[in-house]
């Protein structure tokens, strides 16, 4: 009901008030994740504030994570309720210090999902502001390069080179305005689990500790958000998602998940250097056969290049550093010739999936399922992700708004077991599965130059359709060669890159 709603909202609000205020620079990054983890980890004191109750806040649905697929389920719900005149409280906890300031990613756009989530985002001023308008892709030498043909998965017509991080503020706006409650600043560090063995909701990090791991006078244990469903979208690799695998055993019956390591910046360049909408992709330089490792640049708005480097984390030798490649990668003429006389403005680095359909694993737990790239829907040779995860996280608002109807008037817990199925009969699964081969082809002994004739037979000839699935067939760590058997590899000083 509207009193209760009120005063839970209230409550929160009056917890994330108190947690930014009991932050200082200092402390940011000495929280414990857990009461338990801080009694056997962070500190041999025993203290009795460490075992004091929690806050507790109910609510029907709670996001772990603001990214794409977290905010698009909350939305997705909220549209749901207010088409059937519902009241549903939807709570987003996200661990950045704002909407969209952990979100990474050198991001062409393709809109399919946002246009089904919210059809009218040019009229209510989503930032998508410069089209794709041309590709290009290179293989790349050492000092030159050939343009090879655009793969149809590159072809970026209709899409739009965006920050991503714009997008995903403009998209918490639009949560928000819809009802949605969202509280920055606060990381979900535990499982709340129930008297059935189900999810039961998350409880958020105790603060207030020192980096010795002593209470401070602004200690404060973490609050509780006990859901009815709980959706984890907290991105590749995550904590909560790591627990969930081992508990449920989500990732039994499929192949082990393949990551990526991705260095971006945003450079911004003289005028004469950019040209707005073009997309550039390359391979080759400064890769060599046995490594899956790959590029892109993309000319935004406002004299702006995003541009990184991305690399296979199953490569063989154990000197290669990502950074140093990276450095390399930009003084080639090929690169250099947009970067000449510009300044790197922002920079980062994020992981990524890269396992694709055969890495999928079960997404549905008791009291929940997981969303976006927590369990992965990257389409690895069409290097976009943002449209799949947005797409999951609406199948599963609309599976989690069901299982609240249906158990409305019941003591049952909603379950999300429809979640996979449902969408396994989208978009997102048929795409997947048509570029399923291409990444594992790459573990052939014929390396890269294997992988890319694979590729262009599976793509032009077979057309995603052939009749059996290539596999990984072991983690990406197990790949990794002695020292003893690895080449160091170098970067000279006249070829070290910054501003150039």
């Amino acid at each position: 009901n509207s009193s209760r709603r009120e005063e839970g909202t209230s409550g929160v609000k009056m917890f994330s008030l108190r947690l930014l205020s009991t932050k200082s620079p200092s402390q940011n990054v000495s929280h414990c994740r857990s009461s338990r983890i801080t009694r056997g980890f962070c500190s041999s004191k025993e203290d009795p504030r460490r075992s004091a109750p929690r806050d507790v806040e109910e609510v029907d649905v709670v996001i772990v994570g603001a990214g794409p697929a977290g905010l698009s389920a909350a939305i997705k719900l909220k549209q749901l309720a207010a088409a059937e005149n519902k009241e549903i409280r939807v709570v987003v906890v996200e661990k950045g210090a704002s909407v969209g300031d952990h979100i990474l990613s050198g991001c062409v756009l393709q809109p399919t999902a946002l246009n089904e989530l919210i059809p009218d985002w040019k009229e209510k001023g989503a930032p998508l502001n410069t089209p794709a308008t041309k590709d290009q892709f290179w293989f790349l030498s050492k000092n030159s390069g050939i343009q090879l043909p655009t793969p149809p998965q590159m072809h970026n017509e209709g899409n739009y080179i965006v920050s991503l991080s714009n997008v995903v503020r403009w998209l918490g706006q639009q949560a928000e305005e819809l009802g949605v409650e969202i509280f920055p600043g606060i990381s979900a560090s535990e499982l709340l689990i129930g008297e059935k063995g189900n999810v039961a909701g998350i409880a958020t990090g105790d603060v207030g500790i020192s980096k010795g791991g002593d209470l401070l006078d602004t200690y404060a244990r973490g609050l509780e958000l006990k859901a009815k469903l709980t959706l984890i979208g907290e991105g590749c690799r995550g904590s909560l998602t790591r627990q969930l695998f081992d508990k449920f055993n989500l990732r039994e019956g499929v192949d082990p998940q393949s990551y990526g390591i991705g260095l971006k910046e945003v450079w911004e360049v003289p005028k004469e250097n950019h040209q707005p909408g073009l997309v550039v992709h390359t391979i080759g330089f400064p890769g060599d056969n046995f490594t899956y490792a790959g590029s892109f640049l993309y000319h935004l708005e406002n004299n702006q290049i995003a541009l990184g480097y991305v690399i296979g984390l199953d490569y063989t030798n154990t000197y290669l550093t990502p950074y140093k490649e990276f450095q390399k990668w930009k003084t080639h003429p090929k690169i250099r010739k947009f970067l000449e006389g510009g300044k790197p403005i922002y920079y980062g680095a994020r992981l990524i999936n890269e396992g694709g359909y055969q890495a999928i694993p079960k997404l549905d737990f008791p009291g929940g399922a997981l969303i976006g790239c927590s369990a992965g829907f990257l389409n690895v040779p069409k290097i976009k992700g943002t449209h799949t995860a947005m797409k999951s996280g609406m199948v599963a608002a609309e599976v989690a708004y069901d299982q609240l109807k249906s158990s409305e008037n019941s003591s049952e817990i909603p379950q999300m077991a429809e979640y996979q199925e449902r969408l396994s009969k989208t978009w997102v699964y048929d795409e997947l599965h048509k570029v399923r081969n291409i990444r594992p082809s790459f573990h052939s002994p014929l390396g890269v130059v294997g992988g890319l004739a694979y590729s262009a037979l599976d793509t032009y000839v077979m057309r995603g359709k052939a009749p059996w699935t290539l596999h990984f067939k072991k983690p990406d760590h197990e790949y990794l060669k002695p020292a003893a058997e690895c080449k160091k590899t170098r970067l000279s000083k006249t070829r070290r890159c910054h501003h150039l």
